[in-house]
């Protein structure tokens, strides 16, 4: 809930119950590829969405990657955001790796629009060219989401603030729940 504007419904989406939020540590980005415990978990918990097993199927993911660090906070506002292998020293099916969810511009900006960056009371940046999905991203999405049919959008971090303000930030987003 914005507390100065009431609740917010993003346009496009439709209400469901509260979904979980979720802290989802990718560790090795060769656990994308590889069968492991880290890998099967997380095809198990993307199996709890497949057909409402647990919760509803996601109309959207939104990941905050703290690979894509930034002044001020952005999201990725393009429609067919790129996968990004932001990283080196691993064999090239790693680099063969590619992620294609679609993006959302519509709801970037709608999203960007609800957040207000504490440093300067700005809205949030739409990213439109720039960035798309970073190993923090898709290396997680891809075990858990195979088809790559949910619209994901990626929230970058702001490095040069303060934990609480990320934590204001979030507070922010709780809306998308």
């Amino acid at each position: 809930m914005n507390q100065k504007n009431g609740p917010i419904q993003l346009k496009g989406l439709h209400s469901t119950r509260p979904m979980p939020v979720m802290f989802v540590g990718h560790g090795s980005p060769m656990n994308a590829i590889e069968d492991n415990t880290y890998s099967r978990y997380w095809q198990t918990l993307g199996n709890q969405f497949d057909q409402g097993k647990r919760w509803p199927t996601p109309q959207l993911i939104v990941c905050i990657s703290a690979h894509w660090l930034t002044e001020g906070w952005a999201l990725t506002g393009m429609q067919s955001p790129p996968t990004i292998h932001d990283f080196g020293g691993f064999p090239p099916e790693l680099f063969a790796q590619q992620y294609s969810a679609p993006g959302s511009p519509e709801l970037s900006i709608q999203i960007a629009n609800t957040i207000i960056q504490p440093r300067d009371q700005q809205k949030a940046h739409v990213d439109e060219h720039e960035w798309g999905f970073d190993h923090g991203t898709w290396s997680v999405l891809k075990p858990m989401f195979p088809n790559a049919d949910i619209p994901v959008i990626q929230l970058s971090m702001d490095y040069s603030r303060h934990p609480s303000k990320h934590l204001a930030v979030g507070q922010q987003l709780d809306f998308l729940r």
